[in-house]
């Protein structure tokens, strides 16, 4: 069910692709060159209903959930490794028939995104990364999740604990992601976290996305990110305790072709969903031209 208020886009069903190991879910919405969107972790595609609006309205827009997340089913044998979702998402945009497209992608996914567009060369015109994993840089408490997430009963856990406010405005929770910590209850609540207290399978899938996070495979970015031709724009939440942008600001020279590093006040992990009209502008001229 959709959350009262939220992009009516998301009350349909979405169409579903077999890659395999998995069926990806994903939606597409509006006219025009095509622009691939890659949600983050703990989340699924829904976390782009603030931005759509405004991209959609110059742009095709394809919102997938990752293997793990949201509505896409996925095998046991399924790759979770920043690799292999890449490897997914490689099949995906072949089976939709997207030769040549645009990335806007947050965290995880940005990390994700980032190998998609080293494996799909020059596929892939323009890439936004959004408050993602910085090479040789580890998140505070998420090699901790990852180590609880392999033990027994971690799954019921967190879906019990998820149930409580105060645990969803915590710090263990989604209390460190932004600045104005009222935008965790209502809609987000009811899109993210809701989800995952009523299905263990759900579950089950973000705890097989979180222990698939590869930090060899994020390390070999620093080297990587010059192999992605297409020109790169990172926007960065000002507050941002996961990823801080002045160790983030060190990509910038990785890349060939980085257009920007962008800072968006009073925000943190989740500058999309805090400043979304901020951040879709930002994403509109670059991907026209006229500025970062």
């Amino acid at each position: 069910m959709t959350p009262q208020g939220a992009n009516p886009f998301f009350s349909t069903p979405p169409n579903h692709c077999d890659v395999g190991t998995a069926r990806i879910a994903w939606r597409s919405t509006g006219q025009g060159e095509p622009v691939l969107f890659v949600h983050g972790w703990p989340l699924h595609g829904f976390t782009w209903r603030k931005v759509l609006p405004a991209l959609a309205a110059r742009y095709a827009c394809y919102v997938v959930d990752l293997p793990g997340a949201g509505e896409t089913e996925w095998r046991s044998d399924n790759d979770f490794s920043f690799h292999g979702h890449a490897a997914n998402l490689q099949q995906f945009v072949r089976s939709v028939g997207l030769d040549r497209y645009r990335l806007v992608a947050h965290d995880t996914g940005a990390t994700v995104a980032r190998r998609l567009a080293v494996i799909e060369r020059e596929r892939v015109l323009q890439g936004v990364y959004i408050d993602t994993e910085i090479p040789n840089h580890r998140p505070p408490m998420v090699p901790l999740f990852q180590a609880m997430a392999g033990l027994p009963g971690m799954g019921l856990l967190f879906r019990q604990l998820m149930r409580s406010r105060r645990f969803r405005h915590s710090g263990m929770g989604f209390g460190g992601c932004f600045v104005d910590r009222s935008l965790i209850d209502g809609e987000f609540t009811d899109g993210f976290a809701r989800p995952l207290i009523a299905s263990a399978r759900r579950m089950e899938g973000q705890m097989r996305y979180l222990r698939g996070i590869d930090w060899a495979q994020l390390d070999e970015l620093a080297n990587g990110h010059r192999e992605i031709t297409g020109s790169s724009l990172l926007i960065w939440g000002e507050r941002d305790p996961f990823f801080p942008p002045e160790r983030a600001r060190e990509m910038v020279d990785q890349f060939r072709d980085c257009r920007g590093f962008v800072v968006v006040p009073a925000t943190r992990l989740l500058p999309h969903e805090e400043q979304p009209a901020v951040v879709a502008d930002h994403i509109l001229r670059f991907f026209e031209g006229t500025g970062a």
